[in-house]
């Protein structure tokens, strides 16, 4: 079976079986359709392993499955903490900043969103400017600054402690700074 037409044979046969399958593993539309393309991505790297015609279905199944736990691993492992709810908090000049231990900081980069990760990796470990980031992102400035606004008030809330006197609670997604004195 040639590569290009036993995958369009496979595609053609198995393709809404696989998708309906991947929609109930994953509940959404688009990671379905993500998770199904991957599958068949995969199967035409793999085509001459499958020597049984009559077990292609099942193949495909085992492939399109592999591939959704190994999201749902990656998932556990990037746990993503929204930047919806972190409020600004004041400024501290350099001179202040405690010494930060690099696995507690590259730990709270892992639960940022990759949209805030991004911008202040590439910022602050990379040297890039605004501009560099806004064009590789294919974001405005603005966006890229707000970006790296929030995503370092989220590290800083999680990295540094409070001044004293200063009253930071939990509050839904993230930490926020009090300003009503309780």
């Amino acid at each position: 079976m040639g590569s290009a037409s036993g995958l369009h044979q496979l595609v053609d046969t198995h393709y809404q079986a696989l998708y309906r399958y991947a929609y109930r593993l994953s509940g959404t539309a688009a990671d379905a359709e993500d998770l199904t393309q991957e599958a068949f991505g995969k199967a035409l790297a793999r085509l001459p392993q499958l020597r049984d015609q009559e077990r292609a279905k099942a193949w495909l199944y085992r492939i399109l499955r592999n591939a959704y736990l190994h999201r749902v691993r990656d998932q556990k492992r990037h746990r993503v903490v929204p930047l919806d709810a972190v409020g600004d908090l004041p400024e501290r000049s350099a001179e202040e900043l405690p010494e930060i231990e690099p696995a507690r900081l590259q730990q709270a980069l892992n639960e940022l969103d990759e949209a805030f990760r991004t911008p202040i990796i590439l910022y602050y470990f990379d040297d890039f400017s605004y501009r560099d980031i806004a064009e590789q992102m294919n974001l405005p400035i603005g966006t890229v600054m707000s970006r790296l606004a929030r995503g370092k008030a989220y590290l800083r809330s999680r990295l540094v402690p409070p001044e004293p006197g200063e009253n930071v609670a939990a509050v839904g997604d993230g930490p926020r700074r009090a300003t009503d004195g309780m």
